[in-house]
Parts: structure tokens; sequence; C-alpha cells
């Protein structure tokens, strides 16, 4: 573990032995202090990587995020590691893009993504969680991650993009191991396993869908991208695939993580689990405090396109500059006892990013997905206690459980 009476000029923050239990809290307490726009000079686990500019405060990030002049998604990929997912395919989906081709492939992905649409889900994203929830009945003990987070957001992410049910464990587990490629639980083979194995897999899988959608328009949102026009353009097959994966990934990790984190939360706060229960309607305000503390991607990171200064550091062209929202969102100037779990905060927070144009397309999804979770298992469960030791992926860029192990009732 990094020593906190360390010098900072010697800090390498994507150590892992510094996540085993998640982010280093006290590590970026002391950065946003002292030095809040933060060099490390390498990543010991990748030893052709780069050095990269680590952003700790709210504004700072805020300022990075809507200056992609400055900032380019592109150039460089959005990971602090370039190496964990080869850069052509990141450039593209439209969260590794720069205007205007990020633009015009994002307004072509928001089409399925409307308020009206999000909103006429709600019945059925229901069904899917009490389904998942019925599947408990007479179980003393479960998972959270596994027995209910993750059958219900591949089921609601599936429904979306025409998935069939049966499918939902094999593009969870492909998932997984991608994004999860740092972890030897999640991905065994490792970053190479990912490339040999799952790319090709979530590729042909992917074709099969696009033909089969070319052929027989549906109403899901696989269908959409593939007919989808914007200035008379459509999407190409490639452009179709990686946005396909990258709705997937992200509809797969982002819920799964907060809702596990949110439940941790409440069952290790019974205090603010007795507020939420006496008061089912801050649901929605614990889901955003349950989003400012615990969001699902640690980071997301930017290159700079030419020599640049913020907060005092001088950044020079084809640096890499990393956004911790795992730091901003417990930033001491925007949030009073930001460490404490407060379900009547309500706040506004970083884990849909600090806006600008890679504002995350899935909010208002993410959102009603998180509030019927919570909702459903509180009104089943509202004694749930950890009976075993969480453990946490083992990454600096996912930050959430990979087991949960729950009693369901004292």
């Amino acid at each position: 573990m990094t020593s906190i009476g360390s010098k900072l000029d010697k800090v390498l923050l994507t150590e892992r032995e510094d996540w085993i239990d998640g982010p280093p809290h006290e590590l970026f307490r002391r950065l946003r202090k002292e030095c809040p726009v933060h060099w490390s000079s390498r990543i010991s686990e990748y030893p052709g990587e780069a050095g990269y500019w680590s952003v700790t405060t709210a504004d700072d990030i805020y300022t990075v995020s809507r200056d992609w002049q400055t900032y380019s998604s592109e150039r460089g990929g959005v990971t602090a590691a370039t190496s964990v997912f080869p850069l052509e395919l990141t450039r593209a989906m439209f969260i590794g893009m720069d205007p205007p081709k990020h633009d015009r492939i994002k307004a072509l992905f928001q089409a399925g993504f409307t308020p009206k649409r999000i909103a006429a889900h709600e019945p059925e994203i229901r069904a899917i969680v009490a389904d998942v929830l019925d599947r408990l009945a007479g179980q003393q003990t479960c998972d959270l991650v596994t027995d209910v987070a993750q059958p219900v957001v591949s089921r609601v992410i599936g429904s979306f993009m025409g998935i069939p049910p049966e499918d939902d464990d094999v593009w969870a587990n492909l998932m997984n191991s991608t994004l999860g490629a740092s972890d030897p639980d999640l991905s065994p083979d490792g970053i190479q396993g990912v490339i040999d194995k799952d790319i090709p897999e979530i590729f042909e899988r992917c074709r099969l869908m696009i033909a089969d959608r070319r052929e027989h328009p549906t109403d899901d949102l696989t269908s959409v991208l593939v007919h989808a026009e914007v200035d008379g353009q459509k999407l190409e097959e490639h452009e179709i695939v990686m946005g396909f994966f990258l709705l997937v990934a992200a509809g797969n990790d982002s819920t799964k993580a907060t809702y596990c984190s949110a439940m941790r939360a409440l069952m290790e706060n019974p205090d603010q689990r007795q507020i939420l229960l006496d008061d089912m309607s801050l649901v929605p305000s614990a889901v955003e405090e349950a989003l400012r503390m615990f969001p699902a991607f640690a980071h997301f990171r930017r290159t700079a396109t030419e020599e640049t200064e913020l907060n005092g550091a001088r950044i020079r062209e084809g640096e890499k500059v990393v956004m911790w929202y795992v730091s901003s969102n417990r930033d001491e100037t925007r949030y009073a006892e930001p460490d404490r779990f407060d379900v009547r905060r309500n706040p506004e927070h970083q884990a849909f990013g600090a806006g600008g144009r890679h504002f995350c397309l899935g909010t208002a999804l993410a959102r009603l997905e998180l509030q019927i979770l919570l909702d459903e298992t509180l009104k089943r469960y509202p004694t749930m206690e950890i009976a075993g030791t969480p453990l946490q992926v083992e990454s600096a860029f996912l930050n959430q459980l990979k087991t949960l192990p729950v009693r369901l009732a004292p």
C-alpha cells in the first residue's frame, strides 16, 4: 500500500495493491488538497505504458470534460492504460471519438434513448426485477452481485438491444471478461485472452444480429442502429458492432456496480436504511447519493492535443489526462462530510461524466433501473444483512463489487 506519508511525486496512482479493497480514498483526499493535478511516471503493470496526469477535483474534471478541443477522447483511448483495449476499436465507439464525428454518431444512438422510450420500459423493467427477486423465494442467503444484479441488468439491456434471454449469460460473461481484464476471477486469460477470444466472439455475435435486423427489422435498439440515418448517412457495420458493445457493456456494468454498492451502504448504515424504509419517496435521492459515492467507473481519460496548463500543472501535447470520478465525487469543496452516506443528500455528481459532449447517454435508463431495484429489494428484504466479506473487482477502472454475500432476513 502506498504510504500516505510518502512523497506525492513518487506516488503511482494505479498500482494494483492500492485498489484491492476499492479506490484509495485517503490518497485521493491528500491529492485534492496538496497536488490536485498529479503526475504518475508509469503504470507498473504495463511497462510499455507512458505516465499520466491525474485530475482529482470536481472543478478541474468539469474543465477537462467540456474542452474536447484540448483534451481529446479519440487521440489515445479512454482509459489510463492504452494497451488494455485495441485503440482502433475504441475509436469505433462514440465514447472514443471527438466532434464532429462523435456528435453525428451519438445522435443516431440517441434515437433509442428518448425519455418517451425509456419511460415506456418501466413496467417491463419492474417485471424483470420482480422475477429475479422471486427466484430467491425459500433461500436464506444469496450473492447480490451474481444472483440479483447480474441477471437483472443482463435482461434489461438485453431487452433493449433485442438479445434473446437464453443468451444473457453469454453476453454477461463476455462483458465482464472484457472490461474486467485485470481481474483474474473475471478474466482468467487476461488481456491477451480478451483480444484473442472475447473480441472476435463479440464481433461474430453482433454481425449475426445485424444481418438479421437488416432482413427483419424490429423495434429493438439494434434495429434502430442498423436503420437509423443522420444527414442521409447510416452507421457502418464496425460502428454498429462497437456501438452495440458500448451499450451492452455500460448497461451491464454501471447499474450492477451502483446497485450493489448502494445495498452494501444501506446494510452498513442501518440508520440510513431506516430513513429510506420510513419514506420510500427518498429512493431517487438515495440513488443519486450512491452514484456520487460509488461511481461505476473510477476514471475516464483524455489526451492533450496541445501544451496547456491545468490548475498549475504544465501538460504537454500527447500526454494522458485521467479524470478520477471516485475522487471528484468526494470533493470536500462540493460536499459536506463527503465520505458519509446520506440518503437525503440528493447531490449533483460526476458519476455520468461532468457534462460536455461525452455526458452519459444512458442516464435516464440507469436512474430508472436503480430506483426500481432499490425499491423492490427493500420492500421484500428490509432487514437484509451482509453475510461474508464482499470482494472488489481488482481494477483501477471498474469500481464495483464482484461478490456481495447476504442473508436475506436475520
